[in-house]
C-alpha cells in the first residue's frame, strides 16, 4: 500500500505558497480525486499573532479559510495529469466560524471534492477542527490552469 502522507517538501512541490503564507504543514491522508486530510500547527511564532489581538492571540478566520483552500488546492492537483498546473481560488461560500483557534492548537483540515466541472473547475467542502470540534467550514471552488 502506498504512503498516503506528504511532508512539507512534497507540499511545496504541489502548491507555490511559501513562508509566511504556506499554511499546511503536513498531509496525513488522502484519497485521490475524493478527499484529503492535513494539519496546520498553530504556534505563537506566527507573524499574524503580533498584530491580531496580541494580548489574546486568535488565528484570523481568513487564514483558516486560506489553510482550507491550500489543502483543497493540493487535492485538486494530486493527479499525475495535474503536475504542471496551478489551482486558483475562485469562490468562498457558506463560511462559518464556530470557535477561536489559539497558539498551541493543531488545526485538522479536511477537504472533499463535491463536483468537478469540465475538468477545470473543482468544487469542494472543507472543515477545520481542533480536538475533534469543527472551528471553521466553507464551500470552496478552484479553477485549474496551466503553469506559465
Amino acid at each position: 500500500m502506498a504512503d498516503k502522507t506528504l511532508n512539507i517538501k512534497e507540499i511545496m512541490k504541489k502548491i507555490p505558497h511559501r513562508y509566511p503564507f504556506l499554511l499546511v504543514d503536513k498531509v496525513i491522508d488522502y484519497k485521490e480525486a475524493e478527499w484529503i486530510k492535513a494539519i496546520k500547527n498553530v504556534t505563537m511564532n506566527e507573524l499574524f499573532f503580533q498584530g491580531h489581538f496580541p494580548e489574546e492571540p486568535i488565528m484570523p478566520g481568513v487564514l483558516m479559510i486560506e489553510a482550507l483552500a491550500q489543502t483543497g488546492g493540493i487535492l485538486a492537483l494530486m493527479e499525475e495529469s495535474e503536475k504542471e498546473k496551478l489551482a486558483f481560488f475562485m469562490t468562498i461560500n457558506n463560511a462559518k466560524f464556530r470557535k477561536p483557534v489559539v497558539p498551541g492548537d493543531q488545526l485538522h483540515l479536511f477537504v472533499s471534492i463535491v463536483k468537478v466541472v469540465r475538468g477545470k473547475i473543482v468544487q469542494t467542502h472543507g472543515e477545520a477542527s481542533v480536538e475533534g470540534k469543527v472551528v471553521c467550514e466553507a464551500d470552496l471552488m478552484f479553477s485549474i490552469f496551466d503553469k506559465q
